[in-house]
């Protein structure tokens, strides 16, 4: 499958730290790319997936980036 149970994490956490942290995008897609690219030499089972799965991953990244980036409380 393209999108699996570990996308709901990458929704989850990439949500929370556009929502709660004060990251751009830069720094966001230098470490979502950057983590997916890492997964390609990574010894470890869940690290295998399909280059569909990649992209697919990526695109969760980044509607869960923009999704707290829009939820953010204004500055007072």
């Amino acid at each position: 499958a393209v999108v699996n149970h570990y996308s709901l994490a990458h929704l989850v956490i990439w949500l929370l730290m556009g929502r709660y942290t004060a990251i751009g995008w830069v720094p966001f897609l230098v470490c979502s790319l950057g983590w997916e690219c890492l997964e390609w030499v990574l010894p470890f089972e869940f690290a295998v997936e399909s280059i569909e799965n990649k992209l697919a991953d990526i695109a969760v990244n980044i509607l869960g980036f923009s999704w707290g980036r829009r939820t953010r409380r204004s500055p007072r």
